[in-house]
């Protein structure tokens, strides 16, 4: 399976039902991380943006110290190289990801344990540790031989917990809604599409 077909295929299934998803790009996920999302938001001068990215920006901070990022990595990065954003309801503003089971690593449940209790997020959150719990031995140590930037050689699991993190925080903060998370642990988009069917329709009647 190519990278992008569970999401080509999740895509397909909402808009057979009128729910039109399509990839769209923000200036504040990039690879610098939480640091570009305080560097937009600051340029932005938006009263209503301070509280929720500064609450985003605590949480991130200790979300990239416990997975041992290293910080000046991210000063350092491009401010435009924008990290993907696949699936975005674009009338509603609605930031969807569907995950596969590379994304339910001991580090992801690490990063989840950290958020607030009120976070704002439209994904259960317990599932998501569960499932994390549950595929773990299996999926911590993919791609242990790749480094990753700002997090080493093996990092790349890491990193990926950090940048689901930061969809997660940052999308609400800059005036999103919550993001809608959806586990495709079995590769089937379709199948992640409908089992979510009844809450996704409602995106057709914004």
């Amino acid at each position: 399976m190519a990278p992008g077909d569970v999401q080509l295929a999740f895509a397909q299934a909402a808009a057979a039902d009128g729910v039109v998803l399509g990839s769209q790009s923000f200036d504040w996920l990039c690879e610098q991380g939480h640091v570009g999302l305080e560097r937009v938001a600051k340029v932005r001068r938006d009263p209503a943006l301070v509280g929720p990215v500064t609450e985003a920006l605590e949480t991130l901070g200790a979300i990239y110290a416990r997975l041992k990022g290293d910080i000046s990595v991210l000063y350092a990065s491009r401010e435009n190289l924008l990290l993907p954003v696949d699936l975005v309801h674009e009338p509603t503003g609605t930031v969807i990801e569907v995950d596969e089971s590379p994304h339910f690593t001991s580090f992801r449940l690490a990063t989840l344990e950290l958020y607030p209790a009120d976070v704002a997020v439209g994904f259960n959150l317990d599932e998501h540790k569960d499932l994390c719990r549950a595929w773990c031995s299996r999926t911590d140590g993919l791609a242990r031989g790749l480094a990753a930037k700002g997090f080493g050689f093996g990092g790349v699991q890491r990193e990926r917990a950090y940048h689901d993190a930061l969809r997660d925080l940052a999308t609400p903060a800059m005036g999103h809604p919550p993001l809608v998370r959806i586990a495709a642990v079995d590769g089937d988009g379709t199948s992640a599409y409908h089992r979510h069917r009844a809450s996704l329709l409602t995106l057709r009647a914004s």
